[in-house]
């Protein structure tokens, strides 16, 4: 399907700054508005049909796509809450970044250590996977503790055995969610145990979730896994849609009385992801109905469509310095988006972001610009822009009238 653009300027600021600027304000005129922002509105094709919107019972909840990022619904998404043991899947990354460095080997073995045993295993009165006290267990068997039961002292047993001390591998932890660019949460602790400052988003736990899908797909496999049996004892994987149709094959549960029923899953149907993450519920089931109910909205309520072709221009973006005033920005071949099925009367609003002034040379193919498409739902979408042609450094002449221009947005501001 094909969604036609309109593109509109913002540069009505002109006529309510002429009086301060006077003559600058006919150079002015060649800038945009706002150096880094382009605003759009895209007008959705005719032949697109009605999507229901949809709520939810869950306290915190977004569902999203793996392949873009787009996010087809948020519900309170960026509160701060305790993740409980959704949060292992970063010790789960911490982990995968240390197998895939060759920093440990899935046969290598960590030692049990009491405070393990006592915090995280069958003394705990938590969720264990049982290891024998003063015992050596190999990664991939803790590994396999960790998804399918929720072992809270394997997950300590890892954490010690990467780091020497729970602590100072949740400060890794932290440090990592900061590297793959999760800039609110916090981690005190390797298990999602309650602590106050243990904290994330349900935003963030859907992109950590995508993360692992993505930059760990040899070891995304073992979120699928059903059962796991260890010495005498059989362990059934907690995430029941695991078992249920609709194409689920991961990723985590979590449950305390503080952050109440919360679950991250990802299924695939026709060749498109979904994530979706929800938090707050009341109970297994309820967690378990709530997200297979989002997951069927957003496979049957949204599909892709086609902003531009191959090499079609999309906007443009300020340049300082350069032979051109702008460099045309394009995407990676056909720009295509997910959105809802919504009436032909729909209106998407559109922004093409950049950090800018951008400065010369800017090569053809770079990637200096972002397409974020917006529905009136909430539902979001992003698409890389690139530049479309080479943009070398300007003459004297040039590079003193952007500098006249930089000065003028920069009183205007004031």
């Amino acid at each position: 399907m094909r969604a036609r653009p309109v593109f509109t300027w913002a540069t009505s600021w002109l006529g309510r700054t002429a009086a301060r600027l006077g003559l600058l304000v006919m150079l002015a005129a060649v800038a945009l508005a706002s150096p880094g922002v382009l605003a759009q509105q895209v007008q959705q094709a005719k032949s697109l049909t009605a999507a229901q919107p949809i709520q939810t019972k869950a306290r915190n909840a977004i569902l999203m796509e793996a392949a873009t990022g787009a996010v087809l619904l948020a519900h309170q998404a960026d509160d701060l809450i305790p993740p409980a043991s959704m949060s292992k899947l970063m010790t789960l990354a911490v982990l995968f970044d240390a197998l895939k460095q060759g920093q440990v080997k899935l046969e290598d073995t960590f030692a049990v250590s009491e405070h393990a045993w006592r915090t995280g295993g069958g003394p705990s009165g938590t969720s264990a996977m049982l290891v024998p006290l003063n015992s050596r267990e190999r990664v991939d068997q803790l590994l396999q503790g960790v998804i399918v039961q929720s072992g809270n002292d394997a997950a300590i047993i890892i954490a010690e055995g990467l780091a020497g001390s729970e602590a100072d591998f949740a400060a890794r932890m932290t440090e990592h969610a900061r590297k793959i660019g999760l800039k609110r949460s916090t981690f005190r602790n390797a298990t999602g145990l309650p602590h106050p400052d243990q904290l994330m988003t349900a935003r963030e736990i859907g992109q950590l979730a995508r993360h692992l899908i993505t930059a760990h797909a040899d070891f995304y496999p073992y979120f699928g896994q059903k059962e796991f049996n260890y010495r005498n004892h059989k362990f059934v994987n907690r995430n029941r849609l695991l078992f249920l149709p609709g194409g689920v094959d991961g990723l985590k549960t979590g449950a305390t009385k503080e952050a109440g029923y919360g679950l991250v899953a990802s299924a695939m149907q026709d060749e498109r992801r979904l994530i979706v993450v929800v938090s707050g519920l009341a109970s297994d089931k309820e967690r378990t109905d709530e997200a297979t109910r989002l997951l069927d909205w957003g496979f049957k309520s949204f599909g892709a469509f086609k902003l531009f072709d191959a090499d079609e221009v999309v906007g443009k973006a300020r340049v300082y310095g350069g032979t051109s005033f702008y460099v045309p920005l394009v995407g990676s071949g056909e720009v295509n988006v997910l959105l809802p099925r919504y009436v032909s009367s729909q209106k998407l609003s559109a922004q093409i972001i950049y950090q800018g002034p951008l400065r010369p040379p800017i090569k053809k193919g770079a990637p200096v610009a972002t397409l974020r498409v917006t529905a009136a739902g909430g539902a979001s979408n992003e698409a890389q822009l690139y530049a479309a042609e080479d943009i070398e450094a300007g003459g004297f002449a040039r590079r003193g009238l952007d500098s006249l221009l930089h000065l003028a947005f920069r009183w205007i501001k004031l």
